[in-house]
């Protein structure tokens, strides 16, 4: 198959999606600092900076927080049985921004939902691998990888400042 016909199934985020209300896109900017060494959680703030002990800490200046996500995405969130799929598409170092058509490094992480996640944060956003719920952070659970897992280009493109988009898809179950 072709780039052309297999880049179909490898868009980020189609042209379409921007309006539904089950996916969310958080933009943000990788850092020096960014290490991505954690096994079990993987996180995105709003802050400018960060330090070598944000080991799980991928993106800065993330530019909406769980509190900006929809009423409706929140809900869909709330089911045990969802599957939430954060895709992590990310440019070049220099990069304005993220292409999300054709992103030069592109991993992501499966989780679900949980009835106590109340996506309320107004500063960061995280994944976990557990079932811990008790903060306004977590935006899934039970997550099949973390920072650790993440693609090690990609970690590398983040620790030189490249943007990252990261795109949350909550899929309700049957």
């Amino acid at each position: 198959m072709s780039d052309a016909e297999s880049a179909g199934s490898n868009d980020v985020e189609s042209e379409d999606d921007t309006d539904d209300a089950l996916v969310e896109v958080v933009r943000a900017v990788g850092h020096e600092h960014v290490t991505a060494e954690h096994a079990s959680t993987v996180e995105l703030t709003t802050d400018d900076w960060l330090t070598p002990a944000g080991d799980c800490i991928v993106g800065v200046e993330a530019d909406r927080a769980p509190r900006d996500f929809s009423a409706a995405f929140r809900e869909a969130c709330r089911d045990a049985d969802a599957t939430i799929r954060a895709t992590f598409a990310v440019g070049e170092p220099g990069d304005e921004a993220v292409d999300l058509a054709a992103p030069a490094h592109v991993d992501a992480i499966v989780g679900r939902g949980d009835p106590d996640l109340t996506l309320l944060d107004d500063r960061s956003m995280v994944g976990r691998t557990s079932g811990y719920t008790d903060d306004e952070r977590t935006i899934f659970v039970d997550g099949d990888g973390a920072a650790a897992d993440l693609d090690r280009d990609l970690v590398d493109a983040l620790a030189a400042g490249a943007p990252v988009a990261l795109r949350l898809a909550v899929e309700p179950a049957e």
